[in-house]
């Protein structure tokens, strides 16, 4: 399944660029914004472009995110560049600032689609997601910073106008991936409870997190209970609460988005 959701992804990144950005000569981010920009300016397809250029990452990839997301990177970039060497380039539109913005966007949920199910796109997100886990700066940031590069590149190849919109379009994608891939994302997770040995117990065997527990009292009810606290990333809240709730219904839970981690907090 997650396989088929990959290929969809690549799919979706590929109109976005035939059919929006390479038409006007706008790049992309990451390697197949490289790719765009040589095959602009040589007899060079961008697909196979872009397969040749992520080997050496697919390779690095291997050795630094494991196999699993490794086999994940190579079925996209296949996909993708496969994609990229079928589709024609049409233009959708006469505007280039609509098809800045909408290639952008659409090439965002592409790639926002291939992170969240199965780890990276290939190319410049394998650096960004090795990067992520050692520090607190989430991926679509990483991947807009790194792709400053191309923008000068296009700037100094063909124009200015064109590597403004090629901010543009590399903006809108990185904020589009930060919206869908919310793994970045750190959250503190308080719960007050009076069963706080069977919910430490639970989440020790299924959730790979830290737990802090203090011992308070109700102000009203002056009844005893156990605070855990947990810092954890967003998709595991969902199994959190699940088991808390399976040990305690009237169990509090107060959630929120924390800034900073300083400490051993795993990222895999």
């Amino acid at each position: 399944m997650k396989n088929l959701i990959v290929i969809l992804g690549s799919l979706i990144v590929a109109f976005a660029f035939n059919f929006f950005l390479v038409p006007y000569g706008i790049l992309s981010s990451g390697i197949s914004g490289i790719a765009i920009l040589i095959g602009l300016i040589t007899p060079f397809n961008t697909g196979l472009l872009n397969l040749v250029f992520n080997i050496p990452l697919l390779i690095l990839g291997y050795y630094k995110l494991g196999k699993t997301i490794t086999i994940n990177t190579m079925i996209c970039v296949v996909s993708l560049s496969i994609f990229l060497y079928l589709l024609p380039t049409v233009r959708v539109t006469d505007n280039i600032l609509l098809s800045t913005v909408f290639g952008g966007v659409i090439g965002g949920i592409g790639i926002g689609i291939i992170l969240k199910y199965a780890g990276t796109s290939g190319g410049l997100d394998i650096i960004a997601i090795m990067i992520s886990r050692t520090s607190n700066v989430s991926i679509g940031l990483l991947l807009t910073s790194m792709n400053g590069v191309i923008v000068l590149i296009s700037g100094f190849v063909f124009n200015w106008d064109l590597a403004l919109y090629t901010l543009l379009s590399i903006y809108l994608t990185g904020k589009v991936i930060d919206t869908i891939f919310t793994d970045h994302v750190k959250l503190t997770m308080h719960i007050v409870t009076t069963k706080g040995d069977l919910i430490r117990n639970d989440l020790i065997q299924s959730v790979y997190r830290g737990i802090t527990i203090t011992e308070g009292y109700g102000g009203y009810t002056q009844e005893k209970k156990q605070i855990l606290m947990m810092v954890v990333t967003r998709y595991e809240t969902m199994q959190i609460k699940k088991i808390v709730h399976n040990h305690d219904e009237a169990a509090f839970i107060n959630i929120f988005e924390t800034v900073e981690v300083v400490g051993n907090f795993a990222k895999n």
